[in-house]
């Protein structure tokens, strides 16, 4: 996934902004299996293995409008982050709301079976709110320290160059 990423962005650090917002997938889904007392089951990773396509669409959108911003409108990355946000809120939310709208019908299901599905659903619900609310909060500020880190790294390489 870092590869794909790296290739598409062209860049060492832009796939770790999006890829950061996975773990927080990872855990609300874990914890929300903890809180109704179930077992992390193979139909539970199934589960997480949704909510890392649809976290990582997510951090995709804000960082794609965030370099398109900074280059086509020479936004500094603060302002290009800040405008990300703002922009993306909506179809973020959209497609949040409307994964975890669609799971609930697995997290109540009632009848023949449904220890079966639960999981799926359990592990959907709990993960995305996790994540939601983290990821509007740290990708930003993931972007922006990673930002730093390169044009810190560029000026190294300069130094070394010069001497």
């Amino acid at each position: 996934m870092y590869i794909v990423l790296g290739m598409l962005y062209e860049s060492y650090m832009h796939p770790l902004t999006i890829l950061s917002t996975l773990p927080s997938a990872g855990v609300g889904a874990l914890l929300a299996l903890m809180l109704v007392g179930m077992e992390f089951s193979l139909i539970a990773l199934i589960g997480v293995f949704l909510l890392i396509g649809i976290v990582k669409k997510n951090a995709i959108m804000m960082v794609d409008f965030a370099l398109q911003a900074e280059r086509n409108q020479g936004l500094s990355p603060r302002d290009a982050i800040y405008q990300a946000c703002l922009t993306r809120f909506r179809p973020i939310m959209m497609t949040t709301l409307s994964a975890m709208f669609g799971a609930l019908p697995l997290v109540f299901a009632t009848g023949a079976g449904v220890e079966l599905r639960q999981p799926l659903g359990v592990t959907i619900v709990g993960g995305l709110v996790v994540s939601q609310v983290l990821t509007l909060y740290t990708t930003p500020v993931v972007y922006l320290y990673l930002d730093r880190l390169r044009h810190w790294a560029a000026r190294r390489r300069a130094a070394r160059q010069s001497s």
